[in-house]
């Protein structure tokens, strides 16, 4: 029988990009598909995704948002009516000619669509608040180069979408959903993100503000984790949802949407993955343990029913028994530290005589001996270490990559050396180009919602009155 090639042939820090693409793929996270820009997410990764289905619909469940579905399909009509919308969507838009019917738009995001059947469900105040969110696919007709979780045509995500009575409950409720995607990346995922407001420039069309957590990659690139938008009035006068409020009198309805995508997995793949391969935390991790039983034909039926006896014993973390007599040991140690298996348990003949194993956990490689009495204690304290230890190392990182400047050329040099830098800056559209022109790509991230009192010096760029300090970096 043929062996499959393993292992990832380049190093994380000599060249990311491939290494990057290599894990994704060597992993069985994902693989690229006939279909130019799309990509088939595989069961390794797609188990990532209904673990933070299940984490977000419990938390959701508890702020009252219920689940529903919408049509892929949009009319023309429907993007025509919010402006603002519809020309920032329709470069990424992919149409359909429909013979003798209106052209329709594959859903690149579901405000309109959405929004005509809320002008039919929303008659009273009483009808208020809604909250509906979808688990769905959306098509963005991307030109540039697929990036695996990163950059395809189609993708994965949810979008919640609500309505208000007053704008002040639509700006708490923005700002909720925020603080639930920033418990979803620390508490699941391990990854450490940086909440705030994104400028003008960069906040999402149609909407009257935009909120953003972000997160830095190990290439000195920001990753946009997930948004949650105010959208003011406008798409409730586009579409006419209206409601008789309290007093009897005819109101407008404030609203916001929130998502977030399969983008998580790629950056908890960037994140936490190492030379070796993939590393799960082991909230989102199929099999929390690997089970490789040493085999030699004198001692191999005792050593398989111990095997298979752990793995009933360890049920709760769904082990796996690596039973396959065609490939060594070490091959097999390879494959479950490639896929990222949070702790790997070796188990051979001479182990069976101490009753012991020797318990490996992936993300320090360290391997330690355990009495079989005390194994379930043991995985439990490292499978909690274990997590705890992935999100403290991303913090580091991210602090020790995150500066603060004052003055141009200090911007400049950190930019280049791919830091997240904060800057005072004014927040006009013109200078913000200005800044991306002169640093060869370098964007606004986001405003930290913590601001100093006073920002005594000018901004970065124009030297004119800086209104806020400001988050930038080159970004996916």
């Amino acid at each position: 029988m043929a062996k499959k090639t393993l292992g990832i042939s380049v190093k994380k820090s000599e060249n990311f990009s491939e290494w990057y693409t290599q894990i994704v793929q060597k992993a069985e996270l994902a693989d690229y598909s006939t279909v130019k820009g799309c990509m088939v997410i595989r069961p390794n990764a797609y188990s990532i995704w209904e673990h933070i289905q299940d984490y977000f619909n419990e938390r959701i469940k508890t702020l009252e948002v219920r689940n529903a579905y919408f049509p892929l399909f949009i009319p023309e009509s429907f993007f025509k009516k919010e402006a603002e919308h519809a020309k920032g969507f329709k470069p990424e838009v992919a149409w359909i000619q429909n013979s003798g019917e209106e052209l329709l738009a594959i859903r690149p995001t579901s405000e309109t669509v959405m929004y005509d059947s809320y002008s039919k469900w929303v008659r009273s105040w009483k009808d208020l608040p809604l909250r509906i969110n979808q688990w769905a696919n959306v098509v963005r007709w991307e030109t540039k180069a697929t990036r695996l979780f990163l950059r395809t045509r189609e993708f994965l995500w949810q979008e919640g979408h609500c309505v208000y009575e007053t704008k002040k409950d639509c700006d708490k409720e923005t700002r909720i959903y925020l603080d639930e995607y920033e418990k979803l990346c620390e508490e699941l995922l391990s990854i450490p993100v940086l909440t705030g407001t994104k400028t003008e420039k960069e906040k999402f069309a149609g909407a009257l503000y935009t909120l953003s957590i972000e997160s830095l990659m190990p290439d000195g690139k920001a990753l946009q984790m997930g948004t949650s938008h105010n959208l003011g009035q406008g798409f409730a006068k586009s579409f006419k949802i209206k409601y008789l409020n309290k007093k009897e009198q005819v109101d407008t309805p404030w609203q916001n949407s929130w998502g977030v995508s399969t983008r998580l997995i790629g950056a908890l793949a960037m994140i936490h993955g190492d030379d070796r391969g993939l590393v799960l935390p082991p909230k989102v991790a199929y099999h929390q343990v690997a089970i490789v039983p040493i085999l030699f034909e004198d001692s191999k039926k005792k050593v398989l029913k111990k095997a298979n006896e752990l793995k009933t014993k360890l049920k709760a973390h769904n082990p796996l028994v690596d039973d396959r007599d065609d490939y060594s040991p070490g091959w097999k140690f390879n494959e479950w530290e490639l896929k990222g298996i949070p702790i790997r348990i070796e188990l051979g003949p001479r182990d069976l005589q101490k009753k012991q194993v020797v318990l490996v956990r992936r993300d320090l490689n360290e391997k330690k001996h355990v009495k079989l009495t005390s194994l379930s204690k043991e995985i439990e304290k490292t499978l909690v270490d274990i997590q705890k230890n992935l999100l403290k190392k991303a913090k580091k990182h991210l602090e020790k990559n995150t500066v603060e400047v004052s003055h141009w050329q200090d911007f400049k040099k950190d930019i280049k050396n791919r830091k997240l830098v904060l800057a005072p800056f004014c927040g006009e559209k013109n200078c913000e180009e200005q800044i991306r022109e002169k640093t060869d790509g370098a964007k606004s991230i986001n405003i930290p919602f913590k601001q100093p009192k006073e920002i005594k010096e000018p901004c970065i760029q124009c030297k004119e009155k800086a209104n806020f300090i400001c988050r930038f970096a080159k970004s996916y």
